[in-house]
């Protein structure tokens, strides 16, 4: 037995008790969705295990973490900002938005922070143009959307995090 089906056998069962035996691929993303919240991030193994799981190949697995924004294939922060790049939020201003955002993060897009916490994303259209700069944030919980953004709101939202993992740490150490 696997990993992933050690850790989460039950909702594997429930995951794939939605399709028909025939139709178990569909059951692809919400197994990637599963298996992403374990590290962050889907594995090769993992991927492997799925393909097993559904009896697909391992090429049509990745091909589905390559293609959407949603998935990842590398390790990143514990938080994923993903700030909408298309031509109607750049033209609203979220190109500078997303460069001034790096800066006082001290990354480039695409890095992450040296804490670990944040990992900053281009990608496009998260259907909010109209209030734009318009970013995701992506953890292991689900998502959350922050419309009409300036940095300093951005930035407050990164400081409330930070606080956030500070006050967990000390409550771990006592």
């Amino acid at each position: 037995m696997s990993t992933l089906q050690e850790k989460y056998p039950a909702e594997i069962q429930a995951i794939l008790s939605k399709y028909p035996v025939e139709q178990a691929r569909a059951a692809v993303m919400p197994l990637l969705y599963l298996a992403q919240r374990q590290e962050g991030f889907v594995t090769k193994g993992t991927m492997n295990e799925i393909a097993e799981l559904l009896s697909i190949s391992v090429t049509d697995v990745a091909s589905i973490v390559g293609f959407y924004t949603l998935y990842y294939d590398q390790p990143g922060g514990k938080r994923r900002i993903q700030v909408c790049n298309d031509l109607p939020c750049a033209l609203r201003g979220a190109q500078e938005f997303l460069d001034k955002l790096c800066d006082n993060l001290g990354i480039r897009v695409g890095e992450t922070t040296a804490d670990g916490l944040v990992t900053v994303e281009s990608v496009m259209c998260l259907a909010g143009c109209d209030k734009a700069p318009v970013f995701q944030v992506q953890t292991g919980e689900g998502l959350s959307y922050h419309e009409n953004q300036s940095v300093e709101s951005a930035m407050a939202l990164v400081e409330s995090w930070r606080k956030d993992a500070r006050s967990s740490q000390d409550a771990d150490k006592k």
